[in-house]
């Protein structure tokens, strides 16, 4: 069975996930293997943690829905760590999506800064 929606029915439940996820949401990446689901601990080492914008996404649009503001986060592993799947969450902490990333990203980092100083130096960035 295939299902298919309009552009209007695709934007309405696009925007009702922003909605529901609400202000200010936390975006997780983690190694391993994603959890059962969202309810269960989180699995893997977290590599990084992302507290995104007030308004994280535009309307969405011809059925699609871009980021908004400046995404940014902090590195929590060092050395070259593979995520394996992404947890996002309420600003209070409730996970709300989680979902597995397919392709392997590998971010190897510098550690070569003093103690403290949470500064990174990526090699790649693609």
């Amino acid at each position: 069975m295939t299902i298919q929606w309009d552009d209007a029915t695709r934007n309405a439940m696009l925007d009702a996930i922003e909605t529901s996820i609400g202000t200010s949401p936390k975006l997780r990446y983690y190694t391993g293997d994603v959890p059962a689901n969202c309810a269960a601990s989180a699995t893997g080492t977290l590599i990084v943690e992302m507290t995104l914008p007030s308004d994280w996404a535009a309307a969405a649009s011809g059925g699609s829905k871009a980021k908004s503001g400046t995404w940014s986060g902090t590195a929590t592993g060092t050395g070259t760590l593979v995520a394996g799947y992404y947890r996002m969450l309420t600003s209070g902490g409730t996970v709300k999506e989680q979902g597995t990333i397919t392709q392997a990203v590998v971010l190897t980092t510098s550690a070569s800064t003093a103690a403290n100083s949470n500064t990174l130096t990526f090699t790649a960035t693609t």
